[in-house]
């Protein structure tokens, strides 16, 4: 199966890198089915690091190998996919047991949805029913070296 990630650099050998945000499935190497979504992340950094060149890397994720990992798998939003990404999102140095996660991707809009959630706005049950009602692209993260072991790279597409 390919997929895709969206990096400023030739991302050939990927890494677990630290990150100085938190992020939805906490930290390590993102990457996305979508080719489109792929892009935009890529597209979004180039314009924070004021580059003028992207790339969306590609790689073949061995699906027989991910078979010997721990993983945990969101089909869509739900109570426990939310409790997750919270945990991920709000409690510093929260660690998290799983080679790969893999779920729905929270854009732009579900970060809108989220804000309402957190600030007490909205309860659970209202934010996954507006989640579910969004065309949500997916995400994998690779959170162990081990997880890494099972994509190879493809190429290195340029984005301008």
């Amino acid at each position: 199966m390919r997929i895709y990630h969206g990096s400023i650099e030739k991302v050939v050998s990927p890494e677990i890198r630290e990150s100085n945000r938190t992020l939805d499935y906490g930290q390590g190497f993102y990457t996305t089915t979508s080719y489109e979504q792929a892009e935009a992340w890529v597209k979004r950094r180039m314009s924070e690091k004021r580059t003028s060149q992207g790339y969306v890397c590609v790689y073949e994720l061995d699906k027989v190998a991910l078979h010997d990992l721990k993983t945990l798998i969101f089909e869509q939003p739900t109570e426990e996919w939310v409790d997750f990404v919270m945990k991920n999102r709000t409690q510093k140095g929260y660690i998290h047991e799983y080679d790969i996660v893999y779920g729905p991707v929270a854009n732009d809009r579900v970060y809108a949805a989220f804000a309402l959630y957190e600030g007490g706005l909205i309860n659970k049950q209202a934010l996954i029913a507006e989640l579910k009602a969004y065309k949500l692209v997916d995400q994998y993260l690779f959170h162990t070296e081990k997880a890494l072991q099972t994509l190879t790279f493809i190429e290195a597409k340029e984005v301008k």
